[in-house]
């Protein structure tokens, strides 16, 4: 196996290596951004006396940046149904949010259901629906810490973006010559 007339097949192995500390797909978030909570909150307050549903999705890795509402969600006064199976498959998927009008911001034992099954950050709103009205949960439940950040989205300590360096072509600079270089057609 892994011959072919005889001749071994090339391994392919990556040229660049990962920063180690760098954030990666898949990476628990630490951080929501403002914008994104923001919309969340006035999603849940425009749904009110019903609960409201989304899907956080992080991008750069590590921030949670943006809030997907999932077609077919369905909400009551008590409930919020998520229909999962109508989520992009998409990486940056990384948890739920969800409104408690009640103003209650401790899960239920459906909300723990649903976090322990499914993503790894879980956000509950609820009534004023004010910048302190929510709570960060993990997959099991446990009240976790979220920073809010402002501003323009970077990901968190990560390797420092590429530079892009265009290749070097060879032509006479008119600054060389004192005179502009004939074209050859």
């Amino acid at each position: 196996m892994g011959r072919e007339g005889g001749r071994r097949m090339p391994i392919f192995r990556p040229a660049r290596r990962r920063d180690p500390d760098a954030p990666r797909l898949g990476e628990t978030p630490r951080v929501i951004t403002r914008r994104a909570l923001s919309s969340a909150l006035a999603s849940a307050r425009s749904a009110y006396p019903n609960e409201f549903g989304g899907v956080l999705r992080a991008d750069p890795p590590g921030v949670i940046s943006e809030l997907l509402l999932l077609p077919g969600t369905t909400a009551g006064r008590r409930h919020a149904n998520f229909q999962l199976y109508m989520l992009p498959a998409d990486l940056t998927v990384v948890g739920t949010i969800h409104s408690h009008p009640s103003g209650a911001l401790h899960p239920s034992d459906a909300d723990i259901r649903l976090f322990r099954n499914w993503g790894r950050r879980h956000i509950i709103v609820g009534a004023p629906y004010g910048p302190g009205s929510w709570r960060a949960y993990d997959g099991n439940g446990e009240e976790v810490r979220l920073e809010v950040r402002e501003g323009p989205l970077e990901p968190l300590p990560s390797e420092p973006p590429l530079e892009y360096r265009s290749r070097a072509v060879h032509r006479p600079s008119s600054r060389d010559s004192g005179e502009f270089p004939d074209d050859e057609a």
